[in-house]
């Protein structure tokens, strides 16, 4: 049994993959890739979890078991595109990462890295009171990790926004024999002050590389912890630097949007167009691709 619902939900983060959108999903066991101008989806199974389902959430009652892939990334190597999919590491058991690479219709690779996901929780300067990766991006021979400050506070840590460095040569030499290379280092770790919006403290879900700048999405979420969800006070982009500029998605009628953005990737062809992820936390909803134009210098 496939185990598939009719339409594509829960889309946590975007990337291209050669001339089509990726879009992951947290919890359904599936890769999308997407025509962004004909919009034909296709649709490649990953391997099935708990029970042989490949679906995991609140009606089902098997939530806990869901791999939360929440950030994707494509790295160009010699052989062709890899894209990577991250679990977030907010619990035990979403401490996996997808390969997936050339030819199309190669065979993802599901593989589970406790040593690495063990060094990012440790590192708590990263990932503060709650490990939570919820984006991915690569530039100049480094993978970025974006930490989603929205952790429950534990007795010594509070939740923080942040990003590290892997070396990539690192990282893909890791992933090749995770039981005989070492884990690569965190490097060039940051933290982040978003600010609030509506009172409520803004947390990344993902990122994307532009030709000018880093480009992240945040959301105000009234959530207790890094493994449940809330109710969604709004949306920002932002420009990844010293003071994280960010300016809040408002609809036709300048009202804020209070959904939450969980997934973005920046036009190939279009400088002021990114395209971004609703996701509506409903399984029995599809998520929303959008496209979004922008002014200025992003």
């Amino acid at each position: 049994m496939l185990d598939r619902s009719p339409c594509v939900r829960a889309g946590s983060s975007l990337c291209w993959f050669r001339d089509r959108l990726a879009l992951i999903q947290d919890d359904a066991n599936f890769l999308v890739l997407i025509e962004p101008h004909t919009l034909q989806v296709d649709t490649i199974s990953l391997p099935s979890g708990e029970g042989g389902l490949r679906e995991f959430d609140d009606l089902r009652g098997n939530k806990r078991f869901k791999l939360d892939l929440e950030a994707c990334v494509t790295v160009p190597t010699q052989e062709g595109d890899l894209l990577l999919a991250f679990g977030s590491g907010s619990t035990q058991y979403r401490q996996k990462i997808v390969t997936f690479g050339e030819p199309i219709t190669a065979t993802p690779i599901l593989q589970e890295l406790e040593a690495l996901y063990e060094q990012l929780r440790n590192n708590t300067v990263f990932s503060g009171s709650e490990l939570n990766i919820e984006g991915a991006i690569f530039c100049n021979g480094w993978v970025r990790l974006f930490n989603r400050g929205n952790g429950k506070p534990q007795a010594r840590c509070l939740p923080v926004n942040a990003t590290c460095d892997l070396a990539w040569d690192e990282l893909v030499a890791y992933l090749q024999e995770p039981h005989k290379k070492p884990v690569p280092q965190l490097q060039q770790i940051y933290q982040y002050e978003l600010g609030t919006l509506e009172d409520l403290p803004l947390t990344f879900t993902d990122a994307t590389v532009t030709n000018q700048n880093v480009i992240f999405s945040a959301t105000a979420e009234n959530s207790p912890d890094a493994s449940s969800d809330g109710v969604v006070a709004g949306s920002v982009l932002g420009i990844l630097d010293a003071e994280s500029r960010w300016i809040e998605l408002r609809t036709s009628d300048g009202a804020l949007f209070t959904s939450k953005v969980e997934g973005i990737c920046a036009s190939k062809k279009n400088a002021n167009q990114l395209y971004l992820v609703v996701d509506v936390d409903d399984p029995t909803r599809p998520c929303e691709l959008c496209e979004v134009q922008i002014e200025g210098d992003w």
